[in-house]
């Protein structure tokens, strides 16, 4: 973890951007796996934990329509949730995971397992997809937060190309 930790900043650090991250079922995971990086504070600027949906609504404005609608766990919600991480912060990047990380919890349609990410940047680019971890919840948790920080990479790739 701390290489890819790593490699975020580097990515990030050498095109002078900033990152916040808005966590749910890691519950601060990733932000605390930026900052076990030795200078962090020059490409991490902040990071919500929002494990509640009162949370989501208050701290970065998830429309409770979306929560009731298509639940927490949810490409809406994801998507929503790094929205409001770069409208409530000076970061120009930010990722978003919410999930079911167990053992219970889990239904039918979004079983134990299911996490969704998104990652985004004030450019307007939106990247977003599910994964389904099997494991348990130190595990999933885990699997989580790796996703979540390729994610930034994958979305820094992107970003450099159409720029």
């Amino acid at each position: 973890m701390d290489i890819l930790a790593a490699k975020v900043g580097e990515a990030l650090k050498s095109q002078g951007l900033m990152l916040a991250t808005a966590e749910s079922c890691t519950g601060g995971g990733v932000a605390q796996a930026i900052t076990d990086m030795a200078g962090s504070s020059a490409w991490f600027e902040r990071g919500f934990v929002t494990y509640s949906n009162l949370a989501k609504v208050q701290m970065l404005g998830v429309s409770e329509a979306t929560l009731n609608q298509r639940g927490a766990v949810s490409e809406a919600t994801v998507r929503e949730m790094v929205a409001g991480a770069l409208a409530n912060s000076t970061a120009q990047v930010a990722l978003a995971v919410s999930g079911i990380a167990g053992p219970d919890g889990g239904t039918p349609d979004k079983p134990v397992g299911t996490v969704w990410f998104a990652w985004g940047g004030k450019n307007g680019m939106t990247l977003a997809r599910v994964h389904h971890f099997a494991g348990n919840r130190s595990e999933v948790r885990i699997s989580a937060v790796h996703i979540a920080l390729q994610g930034v990479l994958d979305l820094l790739g992107q970003m450099s190309e159409t720029a």
